[in-house]
């Protein structure tokens, strides 16, 4: 019966030790210093939307489109996960093309994007149909995610499962070998803690950097989800709307800036958010402007991403799945489906020693 451990319990990591502990004969021990109820700066999971808006090109589209089938089917048959579909437009302007925001979302805001035949009722919409500033227009049905409610629901399906849980902070992604609650060594280590991979012995991966982002929590309902190719703000602003399942509010968007990690929101940055936020939908307070938003907070989160793209491979008797940045949720279950086959192939290796 393999011991497994997970170091991480953030979207990646309860992901991964949800379907490792669906194997049979696995014991998995999930080891984090941060857990779902925690808000810290250094844990990512909670700070996000979440959504599914897929940002790969259709060379690297394999996570995305992996996961897709999953979050539906829990949109769709669980409500207690925390996820809903939700209507969605993706508005492009062409002098964006060439921004940094704009070509990170260049996938998202093709009018011919390789999901276009796998979320439903992909369409573009007509040009008469575009606000002033508008070039073109995709709109189709997503899913968004209340991390308040989905990551304590991946963690009871992880306990229905039989996995325990440590509460632990390691230097050294070695120790984590001896943290298994069965009090043997654990087998296979799988290493998801994220930003944190940048400071962790034995990763110490110089290619994870933070992505600052700060929102704005309302109460605000905006009727669809939306995203835009950039703003006249600055390159390391965006703009992006998303009601969260159950309740969750509505979440305002936001920044990508890039090797930043302040913990404390910027008012004048909150101040352009919503600013933002209004101007591409009125319908948020009914036209009556700011004033008018019903803010519960304002966030900052940190992405984790690994400028060299999300590392997910097997070192040893250690498989790594981080580095992800802001598309965590939406290629969660790609990932693990990967990182299961990773660790199989680390056991079949250690058998033959």
């Amino acid at each position: 019966m393999p011991n497994i451990v997970v170091v991480g319990a953030g979207v990646s990591g309860l992901t991964t030790a949800l379907l490792l502990s669906r194997k049979p004969g696995y014991r998995v021990t999930v080891v984090a210093k941060h857990m779902p109820g925690d808000y810290d700066i250094e844990y990512t999971s909670p700070w996000a939307g979440a959504n599914y808006l897929p940002m790969s090109d259709a060379d690297h589209s394999t996570y995305e489109k992996n996961t897709w089938p999953e979050l539906a089917r829990l949109a769709t048959d669980v409500p207690e996960a925390g996820i809903h579909f939700q209507n969605t437009i993706i508005y492009n302007r062409h002098k964006d093309a060439l921004t940094p925001t704009g070509q990170w979302l260049s996938t998202l805001t093709s009018p011919a994007p390789w999901f276009a035949s796998l979320l439903p009722s992909f369409r573009v919409l007509p040009p008469s149909s575009l606000p002033p500033g508008i070039d073109s227009a995709t709109a189709f049905t997503s899913v968004c995610i209340n991390p308040a409610i989905y990551l304590p629901y991946l963690l009871s399906q992880c306990l229905s499962n039989s996995a325990t849980f440590v509460r632990a902070t390691i230097s050294h992604i070695a120790d984590a070998s001896l943290l298994h609650a069965s009090g043997a060594r654990a087998d296979v280590v799988v290493n998801c803690t994220g930003l944190l991979a940048s400071k962790l012995g034995g990763v110490m991966d110089s290619d994870v950097i933070p992505v600052r982002g700060q929102i704005v929590l309302v109460r605000n309902d905006p009727g669809v989800m939306f995203t835009i190719s950039g703003t006249d703000d600055g390159d390391d602003e965006v703009c992006y709307i998303m009601q969260r399942a159950a309740g969750g509010g509505t979440i305002l968007g936001g920044t990508y800036q890039k090797g930043r990690s302040e913990s404390q929101p910027d008012p004048n940055q909150a101040w352009r958010i919503m600013k933002r936020a209004v101007e591409l939908c009125p319908a948020l307070t009914g036209g009556k402007g700011i004033e008018a938003l019903d803010v519960v907070r304002h966030g900052v989160g940190l992405r984790p991403l690994r400028t060299k793209g999300v590392r997910i491979e097997r070192d040893g008797e250690v498989v790594h799945n981080y580095g992800h940045g802001g598309w965590g949720y939406q290629a969660s279950y790609g990932c693990a489906e990967e990182v299961v086959g990773l660790v199989e192939e680390a056991l079949r290796v250690k058998a033959r020693l």
